[in-house]
């Protein structure tokens, strides 16, 4: 058995969502987001894009946040820092968890800060996104490195990647969703039923550029529909629209005017928390346009506050650390080449993007245009 490590900090990362629905709170948390991005357009202006962006998009995502209420996501996260480092305390650690957001306060770097103020010896970046995606659990490692950089702090550093495919994750989203089904007196098997995955799209340009999004995707939906005995089912993305950008298809809209199945089981499966995608995209605009059709829609909650679910993430940082000193279950992260950083899936290969084809096939006959 590897002995325990010191003084360890984790850094508990999410993507934040503002705590008020101001003007003064949104449009700098979106100017962020588009600033992040600007790589996926062409523009020499890309701060002043960047506002512009945002003050266009603000208006929008205020009433989204005022209509649920506010977002629970910080709140959430926070919770699940709190019962992390409760049960790495009660496995023998001494351990400190730090919540950081990627677009709200505590920040990445603030968060780095705080560790290193706190005498961190060893320290573990634990992005909480179910999904490896570019502009998320990349790009948030990418900034704890660069907050290391920043602080010429060299701790002893490990970094969890991609862990959709993890055995007990698996099974935790599964029994989420029979629970749920069985809940609500619904039938998978029922030809009228389709389970649904409803998934936070990408541009194509990350998968382009080597991100698997897309195919973790399809193996998550897959793997989680099979172990559910559901012969049908389905996947669509919630895509944003704000550049004129290729998205991972079908659009949820596209998909479901397809389905011949009058009810759906809708599954977040890409989230972990409760948010406005969850709440206001899903739960408001997609139930309307789903009632639109005559159909019905029930929708599955995000297992947020499991405790199965924390225990997986102790059993991620335990993994990372003694990467070295013994087998585990992680290897080096394909999506994200960064120094010290491992996932679940870096060893495994997975079938070609489908994307990658398209593009290739549209490219030869002249026809890839970019589309919102």
């Amino acid at each position: 058995m590897t002995a325990l490590p010191g003084k360890t900090g984790v850094l508990v990362i999410n993507f934040g969502e503002p705590d008020e629905p101001t003007p003064g709170k949104v449009e700098p948390f979106l100017e962020r987001i588009f600033l992040q991005n600007a790589g996926l357009e062409a523009s020499q202006a890309a701060s002043e894009r960047a506002k512009q962006l945002a003050k266009d998009r603000a208006p929008g995502l205020i009433e989204e946040y005022r209509r649920i209420g506010g977002s629970p996501l910080n709140t959430q996260a926070m919770a699940q820092a709190e019962a992390l480092e409760a049960e790495l305390g009660e496995r023998g650690w001494d351990a400190k968890a730090y919540p950081a957001y990627q677009f709200t306060s505590p920040f990445v770097d603030e968060a780095v800060t705080s560790a290193r103020a706190d005498g961190v010896e060893r320290l573990v970046a634990l992005p909480v996104y179910p999904i490896c995606g570019q502009s998320t659990t990349v790009a948030a490692l990418e900034a704890v490195e660069a907050a290391l950089e920043a602080l010429e702090w060299a701790p002893a550093y490990a970094g969890v990647s991609g862990w959709h495919h993890g055995e007990a994750y698996v099974s935790m989203r599964v029994d989420n969703i029979r629970a749920f089904v069985a809940r609500e007196g619904l039938d998978l098997s029922d030809e009228d039923t389709v389970l649904y995955f409803s998934v936070h799209g990408t541009p194509i340009k990350y998968l382009d550029e080597g991100n698997r999004y897309d195919r973790y995707v399809e193996e998550q939906c897959r793997d989680v529909a099979l172990r559910l005995g559901a012969d049908r089912y389905a996947v669509g993305f919630q895509n944003h629209t704000n550049r004129r950008i290729e998205w991972t298809q079908p659009d949820n809209e596209a998909c479901i005017r397809e389905r011949a199945e009058r009810r759906l089981v809708v599954e977040p499966i890409s989230f972990m928390h409760e948010q406005s995608e969850t709440l206001a995209e899903i739960d408001h605009e997609l139930r309307e346009f789903i009632e639109s059709l005559g159909k019905e829609m029930h929708r599955v909650p995000v297992p947020h506050d499991s405790e199965r679910f924390i225990g997986f993430l102790a059993d991620l940082v335990s993994d990372v650390v003694a990467d070295g000193a013994e087998p585990t279950r992680l290897s080096p992260c394909r999506c994200a080449p960064l120094a010290g950083v491992r996932c679940t899936n870096g060893r495994r290969e997975l079938p070609p993007s489908a994307y990658a084809r398209t593009r290739r096939e549209r490219a030869s006959t002249g026809a890839d245009a970019p589309t919102g």
